[in-house]
């Protein structure tokens, strides 16, 4: 199964097509000030094949996936899982919107965190954002944004120098990949490698 239809076999999965319309979901989505397009605008013009306008939109990289649309959906539309689709789709394709990409930038730096150790490695995450959203934009702000924050967070005892890593970490690889496209998979092993060597992914 070739990447495209893996990715309309789990829209299907999300029942996107019972959508009604009843709005449930924006009523109660925390985001939805900040969107272009209303949740259940998304799943409508996902229902109406209209998925590409969708992928260029700000609305699937502002949801926080709290599962509160999920949650409330009385026809049990997966809205969160619908964002989540349309997400990767929008990463393979590249119609990340340039305001968005910082977001992109972080997600693939928590998942590649939690690929390899099994849970958050908060030095590496940060660094992997930091230096990725860098060379995004070339902004130094935002480079340098937090630095004094981590001695208080490391006197609190909340900031670890040092991260651990689950047990079983040949699980949680199986699990991505599983989920990954090959492409995908063939560019994190890598990224791996010059994980190892001292790179940055």
């Amino acid at each position: 199964m070739d990447h495209e239809a893996s990715m309309n076999a789990a829209l299907a999965a999300t029942s996107v097509e019972n959508c009604y319309q009843c709005g449930k979901c924006t009523a109660g989505c925390p985001a939805a000030d900040e969107m272009d397009f209303m949740p259940n605008q998304v799943l409508r013009l996902v229902q109406a094949g209209d998925a590409d306008t969708v992928m260029r939109s700000r609305a699937i990289w502002l949801c926080v996936s709290c599962l509160t649309c999920t949650t409330r959906c009385p026809q049990s539309v997966d809205c969160a899982g619908v964002m989540d689709v349309l997400r990767q789709m929008a990463a393979g394709q590249e119609t990340v919107p340039p305001d968005m990409q910082r977001i992109k930038v972080f997600h693939r730096a928590f998942l590649d965190s939690v690929r390899r150790h099994g849970r958050i490695n908060e030095v590496e995450l940060i660094m992997q954002f930091k230096t990725l959203g860098f060379l995004k934009d070339r902004n130094m702000r935002l480079l340098m944004k937090d630095a004094l924050l981590a001695p208080k967070l490391i006197q609190r005892g909340k900031f670890h120098l040092q991260g651990e890593s689950v047990r079983d970490r040949a699980v949680v690889r199986r699990i991505f990949d599983r989920c990954m496209p090959r492409a995908d998979r063939a560019r994190r092993a890598t990224a791996d490698k010059d994980s190892a060597s001292g790179g940055v992914v």
